[in-house]
């Protein structure tokens, strides 16, 4: 998937001078030592680069500047070896403008019981330094990751991992395009937002098309290249004729391999990484997108149906902050269509009329062609399959009028009872945390919509250090949810965010 940046870390260590060259000269090797293992540990996504050791206000600001001209930079790790004089790191952290971790470790793990003197305890005393520093950024109110524990530590990588991918979320964030074919579907309110605050908020830039404007790229696409990707089709995917002539099968699964190539071209030339569609308005489009945006999904593009801008963009950044994950289950868009409420087997079946992304899927994946009810066009070709099962997450941001709330839903993933041989569609069927009964009603208190963005591969952790940097609300339903105490959150969170 493309983000046209080759992102990195750069690891900065604090010190200062008052233990002499030698005591620097230590500091420069510990923190050379580290970034190497780091890097060596396989279990970073992203680059460290290690960069001189910070000292003065001076040196503190120049690097804090350089990072925020540099493209590649996506965050600085910020160390204190030993005791650093906070106040030379103000007018760095004013300027700076990038995700900040604070990786609160030291060079040793255990205390050298036998040799321990003042000048060892001098020289690695993070546990000092690191008080110091984390004591201003908290007087600036500047949103940061703290990890704690030795840099060696498998936990400890874990979220410097994990917080890396986060951190390049927010980096694109501010990158993000979303394609608007037409408008939201009328009448209908969780759609809706402003657009405008979006961009001041998240970088995000929204912009409408007119349908038969796309529609004449799906057009221009040649019957040669139409085949092809129909050819592409035919291999890669199981065919479900179910009775219907082989030829008008085909020709009904070509429209949508004109579709995906057209919309496509256009969102590549267009620079957008995001598209929403809306059945209501299709204009000379022949079906309402379903494979076509299925496969452009798979692609790394978010989308979001009836017009839900805020839906595609956050599909878009999560598809963003799993790019390159080994053993990724997936990442899609969604939406809550029906309960089974038969107690032990509670959950929540979830679907579209045809968009979820093939990359949930688990065992086969088919391609039907069936009616369609809304759209008034002709039967449009999807690929069905079944979501793989595990712990995963359904977010939800939605506009409450003076401001945005993220909401973020820990879920398990099952398999139904019974297999839905009548239902044409991509399915998963999910409970929320705590249960189906709490989890909903949590859920309809924040206000949730019926469309999320949902991934088996990102945390809530995740999700709210984004929300965090972003300055908005992130409310949290999980295992330990509790409707009293939740709805007390919620107040706190309408007094804190207004």
């Amino acid at each position: 998937m493309k983000t046209g940046r080759n992102y990195k870390f750069w690891f900065a260590t604090g010190s200062q001078d008052l233990y002499g060259d030698e005591c620097l000269r230590k500091v420069a090797e510990h923190s050379r030592i580290i970034v190497e293992e780091l890097n060596k540990s396989g279990m970073l996504p992203y680059e460290v680069i290690l960069k001189p050791t910070l000292i003065t206000n001076e040196i503190i600001r120049k690097t804090f500047n350089e990072a925020n001209a540099d493209e590649e930079c996506a965050g600085v790790i910020t160390w204190m070896h030993t005791f650093s004089p906070a106040k030379s790191w103000i007018l760095g952290l004013q300027e700076y403008r990038k995700p900040l971790m604070h990786l609160h470790t030291q060079f040793n793990q255990e205390i050298p019981y036998d040799t321990i003197d003042m000048d060892f305890m001098n020289e690695n005393q993070s546990a000092h330094g690191d008080r110091e520093y984390g004591h201003i950024v908290s007087r600036m109110e500047i949103e940061r990751k703290v990890v704690v524990g030795h840099w060696s530590d498998k936990k400890v990588l874990g979220k410097i991992a994990s917080w890396m991918r986060t951190a390049v979320g927010i980096m694109e964030s501010s990158h993000i395009r979303v394609m608007r074919i037409a408008d939201n579907m009328r009448n209908v309110a969780v759609t809706e937002g402003d657009k405008v605050e979006a961009q001041i908020k998240f970088g995000w830039e929204i912009d409408a098309y007119p349908v038969n404007e796309i529609a004449e790229a799906v057009q221009a696409v040649s019957k040669g290249d139409t085949d092809a990707l129909v050819e592409e089709y035919y291999d890669k995917y199981e065919i479900l004729l179910e009775g219907r002539d082989p030829e008008e099968f085909r020709r009904h699964v070509a429209v949508q391999a004109q579709i995906e190539i057209g919309f496509e071209r256009f969102l590549e030339e267009k620079n957008y990484q995001a598209i929403v569609t809306h059945f209501g308005d299709l204009g000379s489009l022949k079906q309402l997108p379903g494979l076509a945006i299925q496969r452009l999904m798979e692609k790394g593009y978010g989308f979001g149906g009836e017009g839900d801008w805020k839906t595609a963009a956050m599909v878009r950044l999560m598809k963003i902050m799993t790019a390159g994950m080994e053993g990724a289950k997936g990442t899609s868009f969604m939406e809550d269509y029906t309960y089974n409420l038969v107690p032990g087997k509670e959950g929540i079946l979830q679907a579209h009329m045809l968009e979820v992304c093939p990359t949930i899927s688990e065992g086969p994946v088919s391609i039907k062609v069936n009616p369609l009810s809304m759209g008034d066009r002709e039967d449009p070709a999807r690929l069905v399959f079944t979501a793989k099962t595990g712990p995963a997450i359904a977010a939800s941001l939605i506009d409450l009028g003076n401001r945005f709330r993220l909401i973020i839903n820990d879920v398990d993933c099952k398999k139904t009872e019974k297999t839905m041989p009548k239902l044409p569609v991509a399915t998963a069927f999910w409970t929320p945390k705590p249960d189906l009964a709490t989890g909903a009603e949590a859920w309809i208190l924040a206000g949730g919509a019926h469309h999320t963005a949902f991934s088996y591969d990102i945390t809530a952790e995740q999700m709210g250090d984004w929300a965090a940097a972003m300055g908005i609300e992130a409310v949290y339903i999980d295992g330990d949810t509790r409707i009293r105490e939740f709805k007390r959150d919620l107040q706190l969170g309408g007094l804190f965010f207004r």
